[in-house]
């Protein structure tokens, strides 16, 4: 299976990125909608407004579904970020397509009291050649916090992530399964080099993408 290409879209006078899968892959994912794991048809992610506090995301992504015309199960995920500053990374056959907002990084382990909600978003969809088993999904979103984790200290950023940071893993869901998703396995290696590359050139990122649908 090949990933599929991101096409954008505007909707509710948003710029939202749409991969819509030819057949469902296996998904783990983070987002408001469409979150855990199980097969998925589609995956977008959608720039909102910097004060975005809608009682119910779920609800909200699924009124976009709608008004892109998509059916089925599928992953939404939110964004402050224009998406059209979207950045792609290769490594080994994975694909990592990564919107980076860090203008309110924090710490994971931050004390208690630190911690405090900000706007800022870095989301990351992640495309596997070959099926994940169940452990090895969980893995790799260990793998892809890290690499992200690593790309932003690189950068001078002062945190591990901001507080709405969101997920999303595919694969084939059918073949021989590999069995770990870490960073010196097979495909966690190729997932962290990808997240890496595409988080830090994301936090550097000035021209959006320039095509339309």
């Amino acid at each position: 299976m090949t990933a599929p290409t991101p096409v954008l879209h505007t909707v509710q006078d948003r710029p939202v990125l749409v991969w819509r899968c030819e057949q469902p892959w296996l998904a783990i994912a983070s987002a408001p909608r469409g979150g855990g794991i199980g097969l998925r048809d589609w995956v977008f992610n959608a720039t909102v407004e910097t004060d975005y506090d809608h009682p119910d995301p779920d609800a909200h992504t699924g009124e976009m579904a709608t008004g892109l015309g998509l059916s089925g199960a599928g992953i939404g995920l939110l964004t402050a970020v224009d998406v059209r500053h979207e950045v792609t990374a290769t490594d080994g056959g994975v694909l990592a397509s990564v919107t980076t907002g860090a203008n309110a990084p924090v710490w994971a382990a931050a004390p208690a009291e630190a911690e405090a909600w900000a706007p800022g978003t870095i989301n990351a969809v992640c495309w596997s050649p070959v099926r994940l088993s169940d452990a090895a999904l969980v893995n790799a979103v260990a793998t892809i916090a890290e690499a992200k984790a690593q790309a932003l200290a690189e950068s001078g950023v002062r945190g591990t992530g901001t507080v709405t940071d969101a997920t999303a893993l595919l694969c084939p869901p059918d073949g021989p399964a590999e069995p770990y998703g870490g960073p010196r396995s097979t495909i966690g290696g190729s997932l962290a080099r990808a997240v890496h590359a595409a988080v830090t050139a994301g936090l550097r990122v000035e021209n959006p993408r320039r095509d339309t649908a």
